[in-house]
């Protein structure tokens, strides 16, 4: 029984998005690995402490090179690489994520393999409540862990599911399963293994793991995962330890804040990389937004973003670029403001074309879904049109054939890569779980990380990513939304309030 492994339940509450308290740092100019070799690289270097300065006062950091980070490209290089590593652990495996699929029993004998061969491997897997126990009685994420507690034990194995008390008392009893996953969920998508982490926005079911394309960065890094597994321990307090999230939520809100504030709170210290000999080249920046869990509300995702969207509208960055991503195209209207009001000239949005949304084909009113992002894309474009930027933004929609038919796939990337000085490698990029949406910022737990690097090898990786996610997507402008087939009627703008409601989490 599932009630065997260790089940923590977690808070949620919609709290005003603050800012995390100030802590005065150092103005710093970014130091790279190389000399200075030209006024261009200056000036990068120049820009580059632009956003780090403020950044510095928002989030931890940590110091690497850039051939720390490795990027995959396709969903089966990360099935295959999350495998490899899962066999290979020695100490420790974590996996954050929504949900793992209810047929994913090639993964689940992967992790069973590696615990058996190795008797000193531990495991801890966090899930949310709702989305993994969806199908219950019938087979389930919950029923699928559940042999692993049983034959390693609860010493070994660890398997949590977060539950939002956002739904509690008579919303518990009456709200039907998906819907009530409305209000709140676990989202991250952190993996772990000794000391290399994956960040992703990949949930672990077979299309993850074939058709459904997303980023995979993995970080070469002890500190980094260490960290990162601190963050997935602290979400959600035991059972055994009070106050219950179901039965008291402002207090198991308050013991929340107790933990989870001071790790996700600005250094005071920049943290030392494994070999003090060692230069670096890249600041990490883990990025949370916890809000269901934080009171204040002191999480580092939404000011990190806003503080480098707002340093992009300065004229002095109007030769630089910025792209993009989201599968669920539905931006948090203030940073869709940040996006036009950008001084650059040369940008991109890439998201789902209908063909390649998860929802296409569906049956009632989810089938509506992908016809309502296409309404929310064709308004980033008026708004564009009537900010006079319409020459400056080109929006795109990824198609890879039709979903539901024979090579079909379906997109899920989502994050922002930027490039200065008219360079055409990025030299920051943002990748994680968030969709940007007002629910990734009022309900749901994210993770993720924003990398700032002047690495040559890790811009050029960034580029290859940027660009790959492209070689399959197509322009579309005001006119192709007026066709007959995007023209939408009363039943999509329905499908535009379930957009609003549970939009970005699914």
């Amino acid at each position: 029984m599932i009630a065997r492994s260790v089940l923590r339940c977690s808070a949620t509450r919609r709290l005003h998005l603050g800012r995390p308290r100030m802590v005065l740092a150092k103005p710093r100019k970014f130091s790279t690995s190389t000399p200075v070799a030209n006024a261009n690289s200056s000036s990068t270097a120049s820009m580059l402490g632009a956003f780090t300065n403020e950044l510095d006062r928002i989030a931890p950091k940590f110091e690497i090179q850039g051939s720390q980070i490795q990027i995959l490209r396709t969903p089966s290089d990360f099935y295959e690489t999350l495998k490899s590593k899962i066999l290979g652990a020695e100490k420790q495996i974590f996996l954050s994520t929504l949900y793992i699929g209810k047929t994913e029993h090639e993964l689940i004998f992967t992790l069973h393999q590696a615990l058996k061969s190795k008797p000193n491997l531990k495991l801890s897997i966090l899930t949310d409540a709702l989305r993994g126990t969806r199908e219950s009685p019938e087979p389930s994420c919950a029923s699928l862990l559940a042999p692993l507690v049983d034959e390693f034990g609860s010493d070994r194995v660890e398997i949590r599911m977060y539950h939002t008390p956002n739904l509690t008392g008579l919303r518990k009893k009456y709200i039907p399963k998906r819907i009530n996953e409305g209000w709140g969920l676990q989202h991250m998508k952190l993996y772990g293994v000794d000391d290399e982490i994956i960040i992703s926005g990949a949930n672990l079911s077979n299309n993850y793991f074939t058709d459904r394309q997303d980023r995979y960065h993995i970080f070469s890094s002890k500190e980094i995962t260490s960290y990162f597994y601190k963050i997935h321990s602290a979400t959600g307090l035991p059972p055994t330890s009070p106050p219950s999230p179901l039965i008291d939520p402002k207090k198991y809100i308050s013991a929340s804040t107790s933990i989870l504030h001071p790790l996700i709170k600005p250094s005071t210290t920049t943290a030392a990389p494994s070999s003090p000999s060692t230069k670096t080249n890249t600041t990490v920046y883990p990025l949370s937004q916890l809000t269901q869990l934080l009171d204040p509300d002191t999480s580092t995702e939404l000011p990190s973003i806003t503080h480098i969207l707002r340093t992009l509208s300065s004229p002095s960055f109007g030769t630089s670029s910025w792209t993009f991503t989201a599968g669920y195209f539905n931006p948090d209207p203030s940073l869709t403001s940040l996006l036009l009001s950008a001084a650059s000239t040369n940008n991109t949005v890439i998201t789902a074309s209908p063909y390649a949304n998860g929802f296409y084909g569906s049956k009632g009113v989810s089938g509506l879904l992908p016809a309502a992002y296409t309404l929310l894309s064709r308004r980033f474009l008026e708004s564009a049109q009537k900010s006079g930027r319409e020459h400056d933004i080109a929006l795109k929609e990824w198609r890879r054939g039709t979903v539901g038919e024979n090579g079909g796939w379906t997109y899920h990337a989502k994050g922002l890569w930027i490039s200065l000085n008219g360079e055409k490698e990025p030299s920051l990029t943002i990748v994680g779980s968030s969709n940007y949406t007002k629910r990734s910022y009022g309900l749901d737990l994210e993770a993720g990380t924003c990398i700032v690097t002047s690495d040559e090898g890790l811009k050029g990786r960034l580029r290859e990513e940027r660009d790959g996610l492209q070689e399959f997507a197509g322009k579309v402008g005001i006119d192709d939304f007026l066709g007959v087939e995007r023209r939408v009627g009363i039943r999509v703008r329905v499908a535009m309030w379930i957009v609003k409601m549970v939009g970005g989490a699914l």
